[in-house]
């Protein structure tokens, strides 16, 4: 069982979306709050940087990554982030019905995913296994984050079912051959994530162990 973790376990994206606008500001490029979460949700901040220099004409390197995360865990601290309604009841089912075969698989770095996770105190509900896409050859929509978080578990990925929010999470966790139950709040893309693959969508995260029959 694969969870991913920013708008899944954990209630993180406009904390860290705002944080992203106000950078983007300061170089010029004004977002509202939807169309920067439709822009930049589920995506590797470096991987967008070519389009962000694109469309502002500065001149950027890891030292701009580098400041928009510690500005970024300053604000997640701040903030005191807060869990998906449901998450935490919801992880802790299937951590009881699948015990050591759970992971926490996301695109974020690894800091900030154990930060959050500790944040919640969920960390060791995972065993140890939490795998960032960052540290592989590609992150989400490729699958290798997925594939890698199975490799670890030693499941094979087509008996996996995949716990995102994204359609680029989604994606990956299609190709990666898992099962993709896509968490889809009011307001969430639903069409999209069916089109991604998506096998079901739900918008509570309490309906999530039903959905598993557990």
């Amino acid at each position: 069982m694969l969870f991913d973790c920013d708008g899944v376990l954990v209630d993180s994206e406009p904390v860290v979306n705002g944080v992203l606008r106000a950078m983007l500001a300061e170089l010029g490029w004004v977002l509202t709050p939807e169309e920067s979460m439709r822009r930049f949700v589920g995506r590797v901040l470096e991987d967008e940087l070519p389009a962000i220099m694109a469309q502002t004409g500065a001149t950027l390197d890891v030292s701009w990554i580098d400041e928009f995360r510690a500005r970024r865990d300053v604000a997640l601290q701040a903030s005191g982030v807060e869990p998906i309604p449901g998450a935490i009841e919801a992880l802790d089912a299937v951590v009881a019905a699948y015990p050591g075969a759970v992971a926490c698989a996301s695109g974020a770095d690894r800091p900030k995913i154990e930060m959050q996770l500790s944040m919640l105190g969920i960390l060791d509900r995972f065993g140890g296994h939490v795998l960032s896409g960052q540290e592989q050859a590609r992150s989400k929509p490729a699958p290798d984050v997925y594939l890698a978080a199975a490799a670890e578990l030693g499941v094979d990925p087509r008996r996996c079912a995949v716990v995102e929010d994204t359609i680029a999470g989604t994606t990956a966790g299609v190709a990666a051959g898992a099962t993709v139950f896509a968490y889809a709040p009011d307001g969430a893309d639903v069409d999209g994530l069916r089109a991604a693959g998506a096998s079901a969508t739900f918008a509570s995260m309490r309906a999530l162990p039903a959905l598993l029959g557990i």
